[in-house]
């Protein structure tokens, strides 16, 4: 697992040695990014961010800044590795929570990332949760309600096959991907 281009295009990154996590695939991220083409000076939040590795990315093609939720030791302790192997600790945010918990604390504490989120509203929404256990719609679900999302966000779902993404009522799929046993959906908010 590697970082594709960008700053810190070339730096090998660590995963948890655990079943927990599921690191993204380097051909997947590297679609993910093709899609989306450019990422300068976007916000990113990574949602289920594992070994943070979908973040990294985008902070290494030029997002300002990045906030990884994760809850797992091993997985936390793999993205502070990562961001100081690449040189990006500055540019990212750390919480070592639960996604719901985490949510609500990014939600109800405006300000608390500094000037650059006033509104706590970010560019792109990364939602990795691991396969078969679900997470991907109630995750939506919740997303769906918030403050975080401005009219222009975009969210990339990285799902299992055997857990389709239900009809929402306050989001809606704008393009469908697959590479084998992974799904990549992307979504933005109704107008």
């Amino acid at each position: 697992m590697r970082v594709i281009a960008g700053t810190a295009k070339g730096h090998k990154l660590v995963a948890p040695k655990t079943d927990a996590t599921r690191p993204a695939l380097d051909r997947v991220k590297e679609s993910i990014f093709d899609i989306l083409f450019d990422v300068t000076d976007s916000k990113v939040l990574d949602l289920f961010a594992g070994s943070g590795s979908i973040g990294i990315e985008a902070l290494s093609r030029g997002s300002v800044h990045c906030v990884f939720v994760e809850h797992g030791k091993l997985a936390v302790a793999s993205i502070h590795k990562n961001l100081h192997r690449c040189h990006l600790t500055e540019k990212a945010t750390v919480l070592a929570m639960k996604v719901n918990a985490a949510v609500k604390k990014l939600e109800h504490n405006k300000g608390f990332l500094g000037k650059l989120f006033h509104k706590n509203e970010f560019d792109l929404i990364f939602v990795d949760p691991p396969y078969e256990q679900n997470l991907v719609n109630p995750t939506l679900e919740l997303l769906g309600t918030t403050s975080l999302l401005h009219d222009k966000t975009l969210m990339i779902v990285e799902h299992h096959p055997k857990e389709p993404l239900k009809e929402l009522a306050a989001l809606v799929l704008t393009d469908e991907r697959r590479y084998g046993q992974t799904h990549v959906s992307f979504l933005k908010r109704k107008s």
